[in-house]
């Protein structure tokens, strides 16, 4: 495998698990340092030893997302570790309620938004001065098939992954000239922990039903678009969303 990553200092927030684990173990399996991020740091350390059994170089760090406090520590524990921070995925997120829009209360709400948007801005916050520091770098923030779609009873998830989309390209355009690039992945329905944790066995093939493809995606397949975009191949991308969703928005 290519050590195309040789040198490179990644942060990957959600890393314990799902699309965040395989981001952070193709990172290491293709040389760069990685730092898992990630709410529950015991499970970040199992990541962490799995890559290191592996042959790569990877720590853990526990970090609540939603707290900008708890995220610049995340970050600044990062660079004092490896030195510098080249490459970050913020893909730290969860599900909410299922419920219509008018029966949300608004602690549901907040919790959501908090979590799957407000976090993306307190993680830019801190990583692009780090970034600069180091020459430049790339950012993938993890949205949804739901930043471009709407899907019944899920109106703070929707907002949300609408809301990553615009602030990437809104942080692309402000950076362009400054060496950071930035881009968003749009994930279809993907076997991860969350899903499985929000959907009944009996709901799944109408999940894949969605898809023209007639499957759910995989974790690997949203970690490798996601590898391309940090990766200098992708060089004169930045400000865009890129969906792996097995057709779901063709239809």
């Amino acid at each position: 495998m290519a050590k195309d990553f040789e040198g490179k200092v990644a942060f990957v927030t959600g890393a314990a698990s799902g699309i965040g684990e395989a981001v952070a173990k193709q990172l290491a399996a293709r040389g760069a340092k990685v730092v898992v991020a990630d709410l529950k740091l015991e499970a970040g350390q199992k990541v962490v030893d799995a890559i290191v059994a592996a042959g790569g170089t990877a720590a853990a760090v526990a970090v609540d997302v939603g707290q900008p406090e708890q995220v610049e520590q995340a970050v600044k524990f990062a660079v004092d570790t490896y030195g510098a921070l080249h490459l970050a995925v913020n893909n730290a997120g969860i599900g909410g309620v299922a419920k219509p829009t008018a029966d949300y209360t608004v602690e549901e709400w907040r919790k959501v938004v908090q979590i799957d948007l407000d976090s993306v801005f307190y993680s830019l916050k801190s990583e692009i001065p780090a970034l600069l520091k180091s020459g430049g770098g790339a950012v993938v923030n993890m949205a949804s098939i739901l930043g471009t779609n709407g899907f019944a009873s899920a109106p703070a998830y929707v907002s949300s992954k609408h809301g990553v989309v615009g602030l990437t390209k809104a942080t692309a355009i402000d950076y362009a000239r400054q060496g950071i690039r930035l881009n968003a992945v749009g994930p279809g329905f993907i076997e991860t922990p969350l899903l499985n944790g929000n959907t009944g066995s009996s709901n799944f093939d109408a999940l894949k039903a969605l898809h023209p493809m007639g499957r759910l995606g995989t974790s690997d397949e949203v970690a490798a678009l996601t590898l391309f975009l940090l990766s200098d191949a992708a060089s004169f991308i930045t400000g865009s969303y890129h969906l792996v969703d097995g057709g779901y928005a063709a239809q």
